[in-house]
């Protein structure tokens, strides 16, 4: 069931909203009721972030602006850290050392100079740089989090990342640096760019991005200027290090990514059912209604809507008359696909929900703000940074995933057998010992194999840090990294699939309905996918399957 548990889709409006956040702040915050996060008067406003509007921004798309009123509540809560600071109060990373240094004091006459060598050291990042899909990922969630009015830094630091998206600029952020207990790395490189002392490179013009206009869609000019300098004061760095921004920016991409495919596997899963005469008795409304999991009757609702027999449960998929007779049930990939596929929706949606929470959220530690009781400032230490709900819902959908993957490979292993599907082995043509798209059984089996090592939990790693004081880590980075990597792969499976269903379709002659989705689905697959039966290479078809699937996931409402 791929339903977003955040209110906001890309246009959308998002709920009531408090930009200053109350338990935060000593004075009610300016009244606002409806902020939006994309079209006409889209705001940035420390809430209603969801990953989709996070992947259209990493893809290209301009971000909008701060609120007004969530800059306020920056300025706001950055009086109450200066307070603190003036008092002497000893706080985490602004007056004392940090990790196992948080016993030695910041000596006053130093200024902002602990500031600049906190960043300094700990840009120590190793291996390739990002891909700017993702430092944008984590720039724009870095920007909504500051917003949500927690870290003490001041409105400029917001605007200015904001700014540096629309310029088209990103700081170089080196692949590995993280164990899901805060980006330190890649936030020290974001860092030393904003306060002038790191690098700003242009987002990269081999990017794909379906955004016309958008700084991926432009060849960068050497004569643009990089976005301007902030001074760094005192207590800057480790507010704007205190975050998991760059791990939860992978993590609203692989959500992203992997919604697509989710929801076009109920199509592609469809046609494959109607290409080998499926029956439809594993899909009948009795049969979930007598074990009622609501995501796995959600698939088989799906697969019998996509098919035109909505309340239907009968035994035989309408239009075909061949494969059902022969045989008493389906294999497991046709039989069982909504109770491996509903777990995976469903975990789809957890972690949706997760990030909805996440990615709207002040975790910097210590969080500044003001007592609403006393009015005094405050810096509460805590361990909102320790990751583990992200991790767990990374993991548990990156197992769902290879669930359903798993029977992909195996419906596509289905259409290859002639006991199955009436048709020539590998749905060959009439040539010589032709192997039709035999060779696709081994593609879908590596893309396959790419699943099964992604999905390994990363909840199992373990490692102790800082002379003992962090003695456990979440590894949520990892998890949000693999995901990424399983999202690819997990297309591909599910691409192969499909040409191979597209493939069997054409030689049985009877596709499915044109008037049921599932008919206008197979109409639009024709019409890309190379016709021509004899042997050749099929990495073409399979790229041109792979793009179809962002078009089959429109067919899927959540109803």
């Amino acid at each position: 069931m791929l339903e977003h548990t955040a209110d906001v889709a890309i246009g959308g409006t998002v709920g009531k909203a408090a930009p200053p956040r109350a338990a935060l702040t000593s004075a009610p915050p300016p009244t606002t009721t409806q902020f939006t996060v994309a079209g006409p008067g889209a705001t940035l406003c420390g809430e209603g972030l969801d990953a989709a509007t996070v992947a259209r921004i990493a893809d290209g798309a301009t971000p909008p602006p701060p609120h007004p009123a969530a800059l306020e509540a920056m300025e706001h809560t950055r009086r109450a850290a200066r307070r603190l600071a003036a008092e002497g109060a000893r706080v985490y990373g602004r007056s004392t050392g940090v990790g196992a240094h948080r016993g030695l004091a910041v000596e006053e006459h130093d200024g902002a100079g602990h500031d600049l060598r906190l960043l300094l050291s700990h840009a120590g990042g190793v291996g390739e740089p990002l891909p700017a899909r993702q430092v944008r990922a984590m720039m724009v969630v870095r920007a909504n989090q500051l917003l949500a009015g927690g870290s003490g830094l001041g409105p400029e630091t917001a605007v200015a990342v904001t700014d540096a998206l629309r310029a088209g600029a990103h700081p170089l952020v080196p692949e590995y640096g993280s164990v899901g207990t805060g980006d330190l790395t890649a936030l020290a490189q974001l860092g030393l760019a904003l306060f002038g002392h790191g690098t700003w490179l242009w987002d990269r013009t081999d990017s794909v991005s379906p955004f016309p206009g958008s700084p991926f869609a432009e060849s960068p000019l050497p004569d643009r200027p990089f976005p301007a300098a902030l001074p760094i004061q005192r207590g800057d760095a480790l507010a704007l290090l205190s975050s998991n921004a760059l791990t939860l920016g992978q993590s609203a991409l692989a959500c992203h990514d992997l919604g697509v495919p989710l929801r076009a596997a109920h199509v592609v899963a469809a046609l494959s059912l109607h290409a080998v005469g499926g029956s439809l008795e594993p899909y009948a409304p009795e049969v979930h209604r007598a074990h009622p999991h609501p995501a796995v009757g959600l698939a088989a609702a799906q697969v019998r809507g996509l098919l035109g027999v909505p309340d239907g449960n009968g035994t035989v998929v309408p239009g075909t008359s061949s494969g059902v007779a022969s045989r008493v049930q389906d294999p497991f990939g046709f039989r069982c696909f909504p109770q491996a596929h509903g777990p995976a929706t469903e975990a789809w949606s957890d972690l949706d929900r997760v990030l909805s929470i996440d990615l709207n959220s002040a975790t910097e530690n210590p969080l500044i703000g003001w007592d609403e009781t006393t009015g005094e400032p405050v810096a509460r230490h805590h361990g909102a940074f320790f990751a583990a709900p992200l991790t767990l819902a990374l993991d548990r959908l990156g197992l769902a995933v290879l669930g359903t993957a798993r029977l992909s490979a195996a419906r596509l292993s289905a259409l290859g057998r002639p006991e199955l599907t009436g048709l020539s082995s590998y749905l060959a043509d009439d040539s010589s010992a032709g192997s039709g798209m035999m060779i696709l059984e081994y593609s879908a089996a590596s893309a396959l194999a790419e699943v099964q090592a992604c999905a390994a939990p990363a909840a199992l790693g373990h490692v102790v840090l800082s002379q003992g004081m962090e003695e456990a880590a979440t590894f949520a980075t990892q998890a949000a990294r693999t995901s990424l990597r399983l999202a690819r792969a997990y297309r591909l499976v599910l691409a192969c699939e499909l040409v191979a269903t597209v493939r069997a379709l054409r030689l049985r002659g009877t596709p499915p309905a044109p008037d049921t989705p599932a008919g206008r689905a197979y109409l639009r697959a024709a019409a890309a996918l190379d016709p021509d039966m004899r042997d050749r290479p099929l990495t073409g078809d399979v790229t041109a399957a792979s793009a179809l699937l962002d078009e089959f996931a429109e067919l899927i409402t959540d109803d």
